[in-house]
């Protein structure tokens, strides 16, 4: 399989000393991928800023403009968690237009999926409201361009950053075209992601929210995938599948404790890959989210990597957990209850 990656400097002149959310993230994804037989084996392409009207789409004007014009006053705080440099409005527009071109390139046949490693981050993003580190939804765009330029009508979002998409969930609550499906810890940042949070009118049922205890660990976390994303896949019949990929439910991350190992990413990797290879012709697309562990975040990009070029072999250097996993079976067999699985 062919895999691209978009990546670019200007991502790494978005930043604040001492945020969890810095440039030393991408410089470790890009040196271990660097230095492991990775990077020889990926297509670069060059990622394109977002359009003002890419952006419109997802993003109220009040939105754009207050983003513009912090970052004209010279960077600032949107709130306590979310920053911008005099260089954040650049980055935030080639985030989000890196991933739209990853999506024209899926499209088009150029390649057959990619992973747009970029920051700053998209998934809290809001129609009206930068939070969470993020200032523009980076995936929310790429999915209302496909459908609007693609003319897709049914676009399947999988989410696997422990912090739940409040962003992607809102600007897609109300429509049938995107089928978006979380795990997240729970009740943890940004407290939204209830499991009776399933879409309105046109959007009912299409919204998934899998709210996790700490610990559920590789096991519970492949059932979920198995038992719950995949007959959805089957069900919604993806055109197309894009995925918020965080690595901060690693068993190391100090922001969370799922208790993932790198193994267990690259497995979840390659069960998006089996699903989108049964439903769309393996057209599928990552971007980064979050994973503040530096070893973590490294070795999870990368065993992603492996899945999307279809290795057998995945290694993981820094084993698993030492914590007992979480049984979930229960949990699993009521979600598929509620959402009409069984």
């Amino acid at each position: 399989m062919t895999t691209a990656y978009l990546n670019s400097p200007i991502f790494l002149e978005h930043e604040e000393a001492y945020h969890p959310e810095s440039p030393e993230r991408l410089r470790e994804i890009m040196r271990g991928l660097g230095e492991s037989d990775l990077l020889s084996r990926l297509v670069s392409l060059e990622p394109v800023p977002a359009t003002d009207t890419q952006l419109a789409a997802v993003h109220s004007a009040d939105h754009i403009a207050r983003v513009k014009e912090l970052v004209a006053r010279g960077g600032g705080h949107f709130d306590a968690d979310t920053y911008a440099n005099t260089r954040s409005f650049d980055a935030a527009l080639l985030a989000a237009g890196a991933v739209v071109r990853a999506v024209d390139a899926v499209m088009a046949g150029q390649v057959n999926n990619a992973f747009a490693l970029v920051r700053p981050p998209g998934h809290h993003a809001t129609p009206s409201r930068p939070m969470g580190f993020c200032l523009f939804n980076n995936i929310a765009v790429a999915a209302q361009h496909a459908i609007m330029q693609h003319k897709l009508d049914r676009i399947m979002i999988v989410d696997f950053d422990v912090h739940h998409g409040n962003g992607t969930q809102d600007i897609f609550y109300n429509t049938s075209r995107v089928l978006y499906c979380s795990t997240h810890q729970f009740p943890h940042y940004p407290g939204t992601g209830d499991w009776n949070e399933i879409g309105e009118g046109d959007g009912r049922t299409y919204t998934v929210n899998v709210p996790l205890l700490p610990r559920v660990g590789d096991e519970g976390y492949q059932r979920i995938f198995d038992d719950l994303f995949f007959p959805l896949a089957d069900r919604y019949q993806p055109q197309l599948m894009l995925v918020s990929a965080g690595y901060d439910a690693h068993w190391s991350d100090p922001l969370a404790a799922e208790n993932l190992s790198v193994a267990g990413y690259g497995s979840l990797a390659r069960t998006l890959v089996e699903m989108a290879q049964a439903h769309c012709d393996g057209k599928i697309v990552f971007t980064l989210e979050g994973g503040y562990s530096l070893p973590a975040l490294t070795h999870g990009v990368a065993a992603t990597f492996r899945a999307l070029l279809g290795d057998a072999e995945i290694p993981d250097p820094l084993g698993a957990s030492s914590h007992a996993d979480t049984d979930i079976s229960d949990y699993i067999e009521q979600l598929r209850g509620l959402h009409r699985l069984v």
